[in-house]
């Protein structure tokens, strides 16, 4: 009987009432996964760049592509539904703007997300297990994927890489805010913990031609790191250090910038993490805690970044007060905030 199939499959004549028609509708596509995937592999078989190039026709799309050409049409057919594509006569396509936002050179960092081929998927697959996360509180990952994350990410060059790039575009966002809405004149030197390669020690240091600093993260990202420092345009002012900040930090510097780093951790982890600064820190020095706060016009978004966190690393998403909370737990007090757009804020913290 209709009313026993799976919701993707429910009949609509067998729904009566308008009311319940358009839930059901609504709550099929809620759960669709085929859309999602279909998507994925499109971005893996690079359909968007060959429709782009000329290839519009669907032999010629999948001789190009390596696919199957009776499945690729399928593949197609979906997506034309589902608004990637238009098909403009039969069996040839046409971008529409959706596809077309995934060639725009400022998506290049979602569009390796969605690379089916690519570790934005394993990341995202850690999903499958969220009832894991629910239930316990914990990451759904090593449920899933049979280790943490994080071990993931050290014995996996492609994921740490993708990883990086992905923390590194979002300093790319934040680095000049930060460097123009803090007051670095008494400053001289800067750690930047958990930095990656240094794109926001880059943006800080650039426009603080008198600051010296370091980035510390995992001996792995080593390579990537020196190679950007390097060419960077710093000279000495700027170098790597290998470690973790969940172990003693290097000591003396007059700040340590802590960004976006705590909301990967659950809070016995994050409060650790700013004791080792609250250790390291200079006497009179100050740790900046960045972090992207989203407020009412953000709280779709912030409700999934915190649902991401909790389920991929069994981290979260915290208001200010919170983070004033872990400080103090770590030794920490707090001495002023800093707003800047899109929801980011800088959190600035002394020594207790």
């Amino acid at each position: 009987m209709a009313d026993r199939l799976p919701l993707p499959f429910v009949e609509r004549n067998s729904v009566t009432s308008p009311t319940t028609q358009d839930g059901t509708a609504a709550l099929a596509a809620l759960v669709d996964l085929a859309t999602p995937f279909a998507v994925r592999t499109a971005v893996a078989l690079r359909l968007p760049e060959l429709v782009r190039d000329g290839r519009t026709d669907a032999g010629e799309l999948a001789a190009a592509s390596g696919a199957d050409p009776d499945a690729l049409v399928r593949l197609l057919r979906h997506l034309v539904s589902a608004g990637l594509f238009a098909e403009p006569a039969p069996g040839r396509y046409a971008l529409t703007p959706v596809s077309e936002a995934l060639l725009d050179d400022r998506n290049a960092l979602l569009r390796a997300w969605l690379d089916a081929d690519g570790p934005g998927l394993r990341m995202d697959l850690a999903y499958g297990g969220m009832l894991h996360a629910v239930r316990t509180g914990r990451s759904a990952y090593p449920a899933v994927h049979g280790r943490e994350f994080w071990a993931d990410y050290r014995a996996d060059e492609r994921l740490r890489l993708f990883f990086g790039a992905t923390m590194a575009g979002f300093a790319w966002q934040t680095g000049p805010e930060v460097a123009a809405g803090y007051d670095w004149a008494p400053v001289s030197s800067v750690l930047d913990v958990g930095g990656g390669t240094g794109a926001l020690l880059h943006a800080v240091l650039s426009a603080h031609p008198h600051l010296h600093g370091a980035v510390l993260d995992l001996p792995e990202v080593a390579p990537e790191a020196e190679e950007f420092l390097s060419g960077a345009g710093l000279g000495e002012r700027a170098r790597f250090v290998g470690g973790s900040f969940l172990e003693p930090l290097p000591t003396g510097y007059d700040v340590l910038l802590v960004s976006r780093v705590l909301t990967d951790w659950p809070d016995e982890d994050a409060v650790r993490i700013l004791r080792r600064c609250a250790e390291a820190v200079a006497p009179d020095g100050r740790v900046l805690v960045v972090e992207v706060l989203a407020g009412e016009e953000h709280a779709k978004n912030n409700a999934s970044f915190d649902l991401q966190s909790l389920t991929l690393l069994g981290g979260r998403e915290r208001a200010p007060e919170a983070f004033d909370v872990l400080a103090a737990e770590a030794g920490l007090v707090a001495r002023g905030r800093r707003d800047g757009a899109n929801g980011l804020v800088v959190l600035e913290y002394a020594r207790a």
